[in-house]
């Protein structure tokens, strides 16, 4: 059938790819390809987080449900490699699965929410906090481990302010899923990891589902509803409002260092 059909999943997962790039990345590939040294650290972080998350999502999704019998374990290898990739792909935008994601292992849920989690690029067509946060957030933890007073990121510097617009997504975006799963959860008292799995596919928008959205309790399906507008218009708000509310202080309190850790 179309679930293990090379052609169908091939072509559907270069349009999710090319989708997810978003408009800036694509545009730039297509006049400066073969001049990598122009490329903008934006095009760097998306290409450079689109082949580690699609390696190693791949890898996880084959070695958790490599012998379950309900998803990989009847197919072929050939069958069962396709199907990985082609679900850590799908996972980042489009919603697609070619296995009953119901029947998944939790620990598999656990990689499909980090990567919906994660979602695509700025300006594509999936949503999430947005691989380029993601980076920068590792980036920002590499500096610190390291005990550098800069990030650097390909040869560039990374912007202070930066720093700030990735931790204030990705907060507000944690606090975002946590709020909706503790809720629905605590409505429906379903299971935790099929609830968190519906939550976080409807805040990266990805549209992937075990089956439970359609079986939940309309308080609980407006919550997942509400949620699929606060994805898509909350992470890209706050940091259009952050970029463009920068203005300096007209006062500065005394310098204190907290412990941390």
């Amino acid at each position: 059938g179309f679930a293990t059909d090379p052609w169908i999943t091939a072509t559907l997962c270069v349009a999710i790819i090319l989708g997810s790039f978003g408009y800036p990345v694509l545009a730039q590939l297509r006049k400066e390809f073969r001049h990598v040294h122009r490329w903008s650290m934006n095009t760097n972080l998306v290409i450079f987080m689109f082949v580690i998350l699609f390696f190693v999502g791949a890898v996880a999704f084959a070695a958790f449900e490599w012998s379950n019998p309900n998803t990989l374990g009847p197919m072929p290898i050939i069958d069962k490699i396709q199907t990985a990739f082609f679900h850590s792909v799908q996972a980042r935008s489009s919603g697609f699965n070619t296995v009953d994601l119901a029947k998944a292992n939790p620990e598999t849920l656990l990689v499909l929410d980090i990567l919906m989690f994660i979602g695509a690029g700025p300006g594509g067509t999936g949503g999430g906090i947005k691989v380029t946060t993601f980076a920068v957030l590792m980036f920002i933890v590499f500096a610190e481990l390291r005990g550098d007073s800069v990030v650097n990121i390909f040869g560039k510097r990374l912007s202070r302010a930066v720093h700030r617009e990735a931790i204030t997504i990705a907060l507000f975006a944690v606090g975002a899923v946590m709020a909706a799963t503790i809720a629905i959860v605590y409505i429906s008292k379903e299971r935790l990891d099929f609830v968190m799995f519906e939550v976080i596919s409807a805040f990266a928008t990805v549209g992937s589902s075990t089956g439970l959205s359609a079986s939940l309790d309309p308080v609980s399906q407006t919550i997942l509803v509400v949620l699929m507008f606060v994805g898509r218009i909350g992470p890209l708000t706050i940091g259009a409002s952050l970029a463009l509310k920068q203005r300096p202080p007209l006062y500065q309190f005394p310098k204190e260092r907290p412990a941390i850790g």
